[in-house]
């Protein structure tokens, strides 16, 4: 059986590593631009190299549309390297909308400006490196259906 004192040890060592690695998490303010006018909102995805193009990235944030430029802030996000997908959900409905083909027909934008190929950007064309500072990045929505 374990002491008290090994159970209280092995407590306190799990709490400082979570308290670590939300001290070490930080910011990433996107600055979204593109945004031709005020429907819906902005939604911007942190992802891994697992989850990019995917739904389940783990890390989002939404802001209000505004023409010209959206700033969407992105809170709690560690170290590490990542991709940045954003669109402008204009429907308030959480999906990119879809035409003939799969074509997006809601504005979408990539990290780095990503250049789309037929199944979307590549993750290293994408990938931003977060550190310990507030990261800021810039895109641009692009408007496949116009």
């Amino acid at each position: 059986m374990i002491s008290l004192r090994k159970q209280f040890a092995a407590l306190s060592a799990g709490i400082l590593c979570v308290a670590a690695a939300a001290a070490h998490a930080t910011q990433v303010e996107v600055m979204v631009t593109g945004v031709k006018d005020t429907r819906g909102h902005v939604h911007v995805d942190i992802c891994t190299r697992d989850t990019f193009l995917k739904d389940n990235c783990p890390y989002s944030g939404d802001g209000v549309s505004k023409p010209g430029m959206t700033v969407v802030k992105v809170d709690g996000v560690p170290p590490g390297d990542y991709a940045v997908q954003a669109f402008q959900d204009q429907t308030n409905e959480g999906v990119v909308h879809q035409g003939l083909l799969g074509v997006p027909k809601e504005p979408i934008g990539f990290s780095n400006d990503a250049p789309l190929r037929l199944r979307g950007p590549r993750f290293r064309d994408a990938v931003i490196h977060v550190g310990n500072e507030v990261k800021h990045v810039t895109l641009t929505l692009r408007h496949l259906f116009r």
